[in-house]
């Protein structure tokens, strides 16, 4: 008997039973989560183009946004109730574990490319809450965590800056100068280049200079150990970043309240800040 044959005469419901496996049904479409139901928008094209973004469509995403511009659909609305929709739904699926990294790339790309679309009509780039300046810390090659945040806060409409790996505490303080950003983000994924983070710190207040707060964060960052020099507070995840930011701006927050209410500002249980 062929191997196909024996496959063909098993009866997989008995396996299940057999071995005490509940049967679940075919897994949900991703739109048909609870929590991403209540994210997405009804009405068209801003539905459609919400989808193209979480089922990670870069191509499809700008053809419905060049069409839906050329029909008249206001760039701002597309961004505002279609992209940025989209992206929530993004978001929420992998804070649940169901999306991963590379979905979050994929769909950050078609996002930002159809906000791109959206900002050659408008002829200028779109508002912004606020900027945010973010970076790798000085020696440390590694950005993976930086580019999480870059997405996260450009999808909660913020204008993010990146100035890139291994920035040394002077560029830094540059940025601040030119930007004057509400928030800074740092990243460090080696014990040997997250003492970078209280040089950044130093070189701030030499300049004269203060801002709200310095998330820091990466893989081989402790809170204890962010905690120790003033200014900072300790970001557990990269869709925290825009949460943050967003307590800064709309309620006057700096790094000593970030501090205490960090778990109520993110609106999770956080076993760091527990």
């Amino acid at each position: 008997m062929s191997y196909e044959d024996l496959e063909n005469r098993i009866n997989q419901r008995n396996v299940f039973l057999r071995y005490n496996v509940e049967l679940e049904g075919p897994a949900i479409k991703p739109e048909e989560d609870e929590d991403v139901v209540d994210i997405l928008p009804n009405d068209e094209p801003f539905k459609s183009i919400a989808l193209t973004i979480l089922h990670e469509n870069r191509d499809d995403a700008i053809n419905i946004v060049k069409k839906s511009l050329d029909e008249g659909v206001s760039p701002i609305d597309i961004i505002n109730e279609g992209l940025m929709k989209g992206m929530d739904a993004v978001s929420v699926l992998y804070t649940k574990g169901i999306y991963f990294l590379p979905d979050l790339m994929l769909a950050g790309d078609a996002m930002m490319e159809s906000v791109k679309e959206c900002e050659a009509v408008l002829g200028h780039k779109s508002e912004t809450k606020a900027t945010v300046v973010s970076f790798v810390a000085e020696g440390d090659p590694h950005d993976i965590g930086k580019n999480l945040i870059l997405m996260f806060l450009r999808a909660g409409g913020y204008e993010a800056i990146d100035l890139g790996r291994d920035v040394p505490a002077a560029d830094i303080v540059e940025a601040v100068k030119e930007y004057n950003p509400i928030f800074i983000t740092g990243t460090a994924l080696m014990t040997t280049t997250m003492t970078a983070f209280p040089k950044v710190v130093e070189a701030l207040q030499k300049a004269g200079l203060e801002v709200p707060a310095i998330g820091c964060g990466g893989g081989a960052v402790r809170k204890d150990f962010v905690e120790s020099f003033p200014m900072s507070v300790y970001g557990v995840e990269a869709y925290h970043t825009p949460k943050l930011a967003d307590a800064i701006l709309k309620d006057k927050k700096d790094w000593k309240d970030l501090r205490k209410e960090y778990v109520d500002i993110v609106d999770e249980f956080v076993p760091e800040y527990s």
